[in-house]
């Protein structure tokens, strides 16, 4: 069982670097120039949730987040047209994003921004603007000096991520002298950094599952993420890198011979994908348990703050919120970065299981700490990554592929691991890309595949 989590909700930080300054929020009136119909208004009508959602989803989202059936209803149309929205108001803003969330029993969306004079666009978006003092860049940066010193953090920080809600870098700890003198070595902005004190101890969910249970060998279990398919494959889904090596053979929930694992990486990366034999048919279903079978449609990535629900062999299905992106996680093997940090619980025999907000795949399960008794956090490795690293489609219930992938083109100038500033230009697959914020790239964000990040010119 994994360790519990003690962090509280109202819990200050133990150590704060340097008080992290105020934000607040610009009030404006309507404006008599506004559209009749604003940016996200329009994202509201175009929503692929705006049907009538599964009950099932409703009902486990009024369940895990406290918010009635109509509330959970209009939260998945309003989080659809907040994650569509996304990139228009990242342009918008330009050098002053400085993140976007969503937040209240429907879902509100929110973008911040480091100038007051951009919030009467925002308003006019028909968002709520938020003026803070740091940029998405910014937060990136101090993110990136400290993945740069993983190596070097403390046993007891396994957890830092940029909190664009509160406008701060955030490390946990449960000894925060220690992870606050690694944060001052690591020549990150220690103005920009919060040390909280958290017991929270991750460790991958080897006893797991993502949707449908398999099992590796004749031992562990884990769970089917998404299906996916394959030029010149039998197809196949993808899974937690942890759960097995690349050769590994695979057994199905029934226990019959399933497949192999033709990818894996862990740590560093948490993903994989299992080619099934004949006998198994991908389809872009998840199991939902109590919710019913629900349709995927696509993997456009949900915005902080954004309900998501999880399913696994061990604890079905659950719900919760994304809480951060772009987060560092180290297990007692090592750190993996780039995962997305979720109040939604998990225990083991979920590693590997489907992360789905609406009708849009996200990502598969990771690790955590805590439990679904007690509550806990759990990170997951988000789907496009895995689809773009291995030339994957994702498997749709309409037979279409995901619209946000591109795969793989080799040749150009862009290279992960590599620090870029917005406004820097490179090259790949034979075209130029002007960078769109600052970022440490990763594999599978090559510049066709995050149109958040970079811009064709």
């Amino acid at each position: 069982m994994l360790p519990r989590k003690t962090l509280t909700a109202g819990l200050a930080l133990a150590v704060t670097l340097i008080t992290v300054p105020a934000v607040a929020f610009a009030a404006h009136g309507a404006r008599d120039d506004t559209p009749a119909a604003t940016l996200f208004e329009a994202a509201r009508a175009s929503a692929s949730v705006t049907a009538d959602p599964p009950p099932g989803l409703v009902d486990a989202l009024a369940r895990d987040l406290g918010v009635t059936g109509e509330q959970a209803a209009e939260r998945l149309v309003n989080e659809a047209a907040a994650a569509g929205v996304e990139p228009r108001l990242k342009a918008l803003l330009g050098p002053s994003y400085a993140g976007t969330w969503v937040t209240g029993p429907t879902s509100t969306p929110v973008a911040a921004t480091t100038d007051a004079s951009k919030t009467a666009a925002l308003t006019a978006a028909g968002v709520r603007a938020k003026v803070v003092t740091r940029s998405f860049d910014q937060l990136d940066r101090v993110k990136a000096a400290l993945d740069q010193a993983a190596a070097k953090a403390p046993r007891t920080a396994p957890v830092w991520y940029v909190d664009v809600v509160e406008n701060t870098v955030v490390v946990l700890s449960s000894t925060p002298s220690k992870a606050a003198a690694w944060v001052r070595a690591s020549g990150a902005d220690t103005s920009a950094v919060r040390v909280v004190r958290s017991d929270e101890k991750p460790e991958p969910l080897y006893d797991v599952r993502g949707g449908d249970a398999y099992y590796i060998g004749s031992g562990s279990r884990c769970s089917v993420g998404f299906s996916v398919s394959r030029p010149g494959s039998q197809g196949g889904f993808v899974t937690a890198g942890h759960c097995g090596s690349t050769g590994a053979g695979t057994t199905g929930y029934n226990r019959v011979a399933q497949g192999t694992f033709r990818g894996s990486s862990f740590p560093g990366n948490d993903y994989a994908w299992v080619e099934v034999n004949s006998q198994w048919t991908p389809v872009g279903v998840v199991n939902g348990y109590s919710a019913g079978i629900l349709p995927v449609r696509g993997s456009t990535v949900a915005q902080p703050g954004a309900s998501i629900c999880r399913s696994g062999s061990t604890t079905q299905w659950r719900c919760g919120a994304v809480q951060q992106l772009n987060t560092s996680v180290t297990y007692p093997q090592g750190t993996v970065s780039g995962v997305t940090r979720t109040s939604v619980c998990a225990e083991p025999g979920d590693s590997g299981g489907s992360f789905i907000s609406g009708d849009q795949a996200q990502g598969v399960t990771s690790g955590g700490s805590g439990n679904c008794s007690s509550g806990g956090t759990t990170y997951f490795q988000p789907v496009n990554e895995i689809l773009s690293t291995y030339g994957l489609t994702l498997v749709t219930q309409n037979g279409g592929p995901s619209p946000t992938i591109t795969p793989t083109q080799p040749g150009g100038t862009w290279a992960p691991n590599t620090t870029y500033a917005a406004g820097a230009t490179v090259t790949y697959g034979g075209a130029t890309y002007r960078c769109l914020q600052g970022h440490t790239s990763q594999p599978g964000w090559e510049p066709p595949n995050v149109p958040a990040l970079w811009q064709r010119v």
